[in-house]
């Protein structure tokens, strides 16, 4: 039976952690484990925690002396993982009962995937769903893939031998992790899209994704976006050459304006279409 690990990351969201523990114990499919890492929370995080997992043996919770940030906190966590798949779960989200069975059956009827992702529901502060995120398409993975603009998402579930094989989380970020994953994983094969919602993403002012430094958020993922870039060997893209070093975000996010005209995505739709046929 193929095991799973979720993995959780927390700070400071210990007031949002009740929704992200019964989202887990409803789960459908039950062979799974938890790694929690709390990152030196200054709030009473890890008290919730452990008052809600108790004894539960599929829960391991484990903490940082100081505080590491994202990147360092996520990389640690695959280092705890021991289950076939793995994905991340954020402290202050959910996911829906049937996701950890429905993401398993995938990767059970292709054996050469790599990754699995789903659409995602935006929630407010409470976790009441409002609208499903609309960013989330299906996309055409090849080496100039670069999640911008278009765009996978929560719930990325891959399997733990494909991570093994990357340079992993790189543990110096402090934003865009999830996009330094992504990326890493979809290297290494194959990627299917579930077109139905199985991740609760809650919108508030205190999330690590949502924080107010956006301008430190699009240069993270712009140096995500040059790394990889020179990871694969890329020298040109659409006629333009990669800088050496980077420089701005504004360099690297121009490079793939390319990719929003419509006959780049028009292309790119029917290769999707080919490749599902």
């Amino acid at each position: 039976m193929i095991s799973f690990s979720v993995l959780v990351a927390n700070y400071n969201n210990g007031k949002y952690f009740k929704e992200c523990y019964q989202s887990l114990i409803n789960q459908t499919y039950k062979n799974w484990e938890a790694i929690i890492i709390d990152d030196a929370s200054t709030d009473d995080s890890v008290e919730i925690i452990q008052s809600l997992i108790k004894n539960d043996s599929r829960f391991k919770l484990y903490h940082n002396a100081t505080n590491e940030g994202c990147g360092s906190t996520k990389a640690k966590c695959m280092k705890y993982a021991q289950g076939d798949l793995c994905a991340y779960l954020d402290p202050d989200d959910a996911i829906y009962p049937e996701a950890l069975e429905k993401v398993v059956l995938e990767f059970m009827n292709r054996d050469d995937l790599s990754a699995v992702y789903s659409k995602m529901i935006l929630c407010n502060e409470s976790l009441i769903p409002e609208k499903i995120y609309t960013g989330t398409k299906q996309i055409y993975n090849n080496r100039y893939f670069f999640n911008y603009p278009i765009q996978l998402a929560h719930f990325f579930t891959f399997k733990r031998e494909v991570y093994v094989r990357t340079p992993g989380i790189n543990p110096n970020l402090k934003n865009a992790v999830d996009q330094d994953l992504y990326l890493k994983i979809l290297e290494q094969g194959g990627v299917k899209y579930l077109k139905e919602p199985l991740y609760l993403y809650r919108l508030h002012s205190n999330g690590i994704s949502q924080d107010k430094a956006k301008q430190s958020s699009k240069d993270s993922f712009a140096r995500v976006i040059h790394d990889t870039m020179k990871r694969r060997g890329i020298k040109t893209i659409n006629h333009k050459i990669i800088p050496e070093v980077f420089t701005s975000s504004d360099e690297i996010f121009k490079l793939l304006n390319y990719q929003t005209n419509r006959m780049h995505r028009l292309i790119s739709k029917i290769k999707v279409t080919l490749d599902n046929i």
